[in-house]
């Protein structure tokens, strides 16, 4: 087959180097050495365009090297025949493509490929976490906010490791599974009070959860490590207050990139068969 790689971080400069070793020609540009490239036409016109995750920034631009380049733009410049595949696509994006008659598919719906997501960037946030805590995970008391894919999977993890582990779920039936597995399950909506003896706190939840009253309460000592796309700790205010806090999305793709690709070949691989 032929394939158009367009955009991404690393992830989808092994993708490419997969694609081409299971015997498909690649086209790539957007990433790593290829963002300063005019955007190729053998990209455009490959019968399968894989775009990254997410597909675009904030402001509606591919997620890509080198200079803005909008979403429509790009779907202006595709044919109904291709298959077009991205992740983490917005409604508009998808109206975008649906205006000029594509066929867009979100590969972040292959539930295998999210469940595969999840581990990594779990496996990451703990080395995320112990490059910077000057002790280990052991014995520690951490907290994950949100008990979705990623925070059941690093809760795993972290007791795994010996950590003291609590989780806070907004829905009563995670909160259940919480005290099921062992853990101490707090709400979300009411942390207040309920803080001050963590030493690593992981956020996957994208909205805003830790305002200063909260980071208040907290050990200044306490790391903070926010996963989500959107933030939910208020970084300002904790580097206002000394606390330690790094924001760590995307993680796959900088930390694990040949592991992450490798999922999203598989789905893509999946997409096309069916």
């Amino acid at each position: 087959m032929v394939f158009g790689v367009i955009g991404g971080d690393r992830r989808y400069t092994a993708l490419s180097r997969l694609l081409e070793e299971d015997g498909h020609r690649v086209w790539a540009w957007g990433q790593e050495g290829t963002a300063d490239a005019p955007l190729p036409e053998q990209a455009l016109s490959a019968e399968t365009v894989v775009l990254p995750i997410p597909l675009c920034r904030a402001d509606g631009t591919l997620n890509c090297g080198g200079p803005p380049l909008r979403t429509e733009e790009v779907f202006r410049r595709l044919s109904p025949w291709q298959r077009l595949l991205a992740g983490q696509v917005r409604p508009e994006q998808h109206r975008e493509a649906a205006r000029q008659g594509l066929r867009l598919t979100d590969y972040l719906g292959y539930e295998p490929l999210t469940v595969a997501n999840a581990a990594i960037t779990a496996e990451c946030a703990l080395q995320t976490a112990m490059d910077r805590l000057e002790g280990t995970l052991l014995g520690r008391s951490c907290l994950v906010l949100g008990f979705g894919r990623i925070g059941r999977l690093l809760a795993f993890r972290l007791h795994g490791l010996g950590a003291r582990v609590s989780a806070a779920a907004r829905r009563e039936e995670d909160r259940a599974w919480v005290r099921a597995y062992g853990w101490q399950a707090l709400d979300t909506g009411h942390l207040a009070g309920t803080l001050s003896a963590f030493g690593a706190v992981f956020n996957t939840i994208p909205s805003p959860i830790l305002d200063r009253a909260l980071l208040e309460e907290l050990p200044r000592e306490c790391l903070l490590v926010d996963l989500a796309t959107v933030p939910g700790i208020d970084f300002d205010t904790a580097e206002a207050l000394g606390r330690s806090a790094v924001w760590a999305r995307g993680l796959p793709g900088r930390q694990a990139p040949s592991a992450a690709a490798a999922a999203i070949r598989d789905a893509i691989y999946h997409i096309l068969e069916e």
